[in-house]
């Protein structure tokens, strides 16, 4: 899933990374339809498949701004209860802002529950409502966390729109009572999250991806003061799928988010890494 998610700048090295894997992967566009469509996580924006029964994924992404160095890491883990129904999960990020003098160190951890309302992976419309806990494991006074416990929630509808061509709405909110800055000032902040998705299904082991982000956040300025913080993303990007007998799915994949509106001119590069397998057998 992305979570909270956080922008880097790089200039022409993204463009030129997703041409070369576009241009190297002949032997990914051959692989026939039989096997089942890629049904992981998208990069920017939620889909609405909570994880089969006795199916773990691991996911990291990473994400660099080449003006300031800013690299941000986040590890997610995402486990079935019991089957499709539930699903439990958390988020580790890992991060260093050199642009405020920081060192590495943790963000603030998210603990995720999301409960499959409709659908399923092979439905024409899934939803999957997520509810988040934001555990204040950074530190706000180095500005890598908002100081305070924060609640989220998100609702992912995926929709098939036609045999290669799939779409993922998203639309969430963040509430943080008591957020803090790096001065400690306090302040309840409010941020909405829109997302956008459309991924064709060139085949069963490539997808070509366009989403778009927009964020309304808020920032503590003073005590009860806060002033917002827009942004709007466009993201193209590519994904591809290794399956192997034993059940593994691999999923790397590289995306280049471009700023757009209040965003203009701001470029990104993002990088995913997936790995999905059994862990027991289910009867």
């Amino acid at each position: 899933m992305r979570l909270n998610i956080i922008f880097m700048q790089t200039p022409n090295l993204p463009l030129r990374a997703l041409l070369a894997l576009l241009l190297l992967s002949p032997a990914l566009l051959a692989q026939d339809k039989k096997e089942g469509p890629i049904q992981d996580n998208s990069f920017l924006v939620e889909e609405a498949y909570n994880q089969e029964a006795g199916v773990v994924q691991h996911i990291s992404t990473f994400s660099r701004n080449q003006d300031s160095k800013d690299w941000v890491y986040t590890f997610t883990q995402e486990w079935p209860v019991g089957g499709i129904t539930h699903q439990l999960s958390y988020t580790l990020p890992w991060q260093q802002l050199r642009s405020l003098n920081g060192s590495p160190a943790f963000g603030d951890v998210l603990v995720n529950y999301r409960y499959q309302l409709l659908g399923d992976g092979e439905a024409k419309v899934a939803i999957s409502p997520r509810f988040s806990v934001i555990l204040p494991t950074g530190k706000e006074s180095l500005g890598y966390g908002k100081g305070a416990v924060g609640y989220q929630a998100m609702v992912p509808v995926s929709w098939v729109l036609s045999e290669s061509l799939v779409a993922h709405s998203n639309v969430g909110f963040t509430l943080t009572p008591s957020a803090k800055n790096q001065a400690g000032d306090k302040a309840t902040t409010h941020d909405l999250t829109l997302g956008q998705s459309f991924i064709w299904l060139v085949n069963s082991r490539f997808n070509v991806m366009l989403e778009a982000v927009h964020t309304r956040g808020e920032a503590v300025l003073a005590p009860g003061q806060v002033q917002n913080q827009n942004s709007t993303f466009i993201s193209p990007g590519i994904r591809w799928a290794y399956n192997f007998p034993s059940g593994l799915q691999i999923v790397p994949g590289i995306a280049v988010p471009l700023g757009v509106g209040s965003s203009r001119g701001e470029k990104a590069i993002f990088l995913y890494l997936s790995f999905e397998h059994p862990f027991m057998k289910v009867k």
